[in-house]
């Protein structure tokens, strides 16, 4: 029996999907220092294994008793391999553990376009811990906004969020800053910093400022306004670099959106330019990678990395 494999690995999870089966596994997420790589391989390991696909020996026979044979794998990763030829190497490791035939690797916000927009016109914003923007024009040509990380940009994302959240706390603890109903966790900001994991621990913190401020903290409702604020100002950003003067479809997906809903998409549409149209996803960033998976890349291949086995 031969499968493709999708794979959405993110900051907080790696998601794993055999198809047709539906077969599906998970991981733990992308981990920053210099064993990244290798980390992520494990992740896909241990999502793999779950699958019942690793290589040609799978844990969990295919129907009919026969081993499933890897054609395709699709992965969409936070972690990128960014330096000059780390993308083509850590393919040729996916395709070995695996088995495949063919991977097809890029980044998050690749995965996140082609699932939230099918046709591949328009601009899609991924927020969870991290965030970024693509923007995707009739001709093809893209744009890619923000995704800088967590020191130097992923503005209005969950860790930008919890980051604020979390100064509000210690400065309400010092007597520094304004009384807020986030200092009531029990929470102590300060030992994040010992925390292999402290980008996704911060980020964390992000639905108890969504929380506060559904109950009115006045404190938790400027942060929420001031995510809003970036966030519309890279939508509005994407949106100018696209030809034409036609409205723009504008996607939002991604953990942070799921958990907030109209609670932040409602600033973030009293703010926007009249051209950036908001409009439902049509799926996850997972589906992106199942159609990366089984389709053409159509305006994706010049941001995707392809190892063939010989």
């Amino acid at each position: 029996m031969k499968v493709n494999v999708a794979i959405d690995g993110g900051q907080s999870a790696l998601r794993l999907r055999v198809l047709p089966t539906g077969a599906t596994g998970t991981g733990p997420g992308y981990t920053h220092g210099p064993h990244a790589s290798d980390y992520m391989l494990e992740a896909i390991r241990e999502a793999a294994t779950a699958a019942g696909v690793v290589g040609r020996e799978a844990t969990s026979p295919a129907p009919g008793g026969a081993s499933p044979h890897v054609g395709v794998v699709a992965l969409g990763l936070t972690g990128y391999p960014p330096a000059p030829g780390a993308a083509e190497a850590f393919a040729a490791r996916v395709l070995q553990l695996l088995g495949a035939d063919e991977v097809r690797l890029t980044q998050d916000m690749v995965t996140a376009h082609a699932g939230a927009l099918p046709e591949g016109y328009g601009v899609v914003v991924a927020a969870g811990t991290g965030l970024v923007c693509l923007a995707v024009d009739r001709d093809g040509s893209w744009h890619k906004l923000d995704g800088h990380g967590y020191l130097f940009g992923d503005a209005g994302s969950a860790f930008a969020i919890g980051r604020a959240g979390l100064v509000a706390v210690q400065r309400a603890r010092d007597g520094r800053g304004p009384v807020t109903k986030l200092a009531e966790t029990t929470l102590d900001p300060i030992a994040y910093y010992r925390s292999p994991t402290l980008v996704d621990d911060v980020a964390r913190f992000a639905p108890d400022v969504l929380r506060c401020a559904a109950e009115g903290d006045v404190v938790a409702l400027d942060i929420l306004a001031g995510a809003a604020a970036d966030i519309a100002e890279t939508i509005d950003a994407a949106v100018s670099k696209l030809a034409g003067t036609e409205a723009v479809p504008v996607a939002c997906v991604g953990g942070l959106f799921a958990g907030a809903d109209e609670q932040l998409l409602d600033p973030v549409r009293a703010v926007l330019s009249a051209r950036a149209h908001l409009v439902p996803a049509a799926g996850n960033a997972l589906d992106g990678a199942e159609r990366l998976a089984t389709a053409e890349l159509g305006p994706y291949t010049a941001l995707t990395v392809i190892q063939r086995k010989l």
